[in-house]
């Protein structure tokens, strides 16, 4: 990937093994590392803190791309229609702040894209888009068993009942924007 190109994106739809299986999918996507942000527990948080939701923290993702093979937006695009981004802390059965939707923008651009990408989805859904939109803090990456986590345990009751689905619906809605 050339350098220039290289760009990264934050967000957090749920469970963190969801939405990386989603992009580790997607062309132009180099790497996709499960983490945390968006608390104000001091020091490096574990993720039996985070899932008492009392750091504040949300789970999330850190996405590497190249920008000339897929732009923001369209990263943004997968993530709001491969998950809920109605349901405030919330996808499935996983319930908490540590759950929500948000996208952490990393530069002015990528707020006003965000906005953007936000509003023109809003007419695609029914209820309310709830997503957050607020500036990176310090991203946490998660504990090494968390990373590759769908590539690693396929067969495991979670990823077969929750993120297959999530899965299917990425290729039935974005199969042009999928490595081969």
């Amino acid at each position: 990937m050339d350098n220039s190109n290289r760009t990264l994106a934050t967000m957090g739809g749920g469970c963190f093994w969801c939405t990386e299986a989603v992009f580790q999918e997607v062309k132009g996507v180099s790497s996709v590392v499960s983490g945390y942000t968006g608390g104000t527990a001091p020091g490096r948080p574990t993720y039996r803190e985070i899932c008492s939701g009392l750091t504040g923290h949300a789970e999330v993702i850190q996405i590497t791309f190249d920008s000339s093979v897929i732009s923001f937006a369209d990263i943004l695009r997968i993530f709001m229609t491969t998950h809920d981004p109605t349901t405030l802390n919330r996808q499935g059965a996983d319930v908490g702040t540590q759950y929500r939707s948000v996208i952490y923008y990393h530069d002015e651009n990528q707020r006003k894209t965000a906005e953007s990408v936000l509003k023109e989805m809003g007419e695609y859904y029914d209820n309310p888009i709830v997503t957050e939109l607020s500036p990176l803090g310090i991203f946490y990456d998660a504990e090494d068993y968390h990373q590759d986590y769908y590539k690693n345990n396929q067969s495991q009751g979670y990823c077969q009942a929750v993120i297959n689905p999530k899965l299917s619906k990425l290729r039935k809605l974005h199969a042009e924007k999928l490595k081969k």
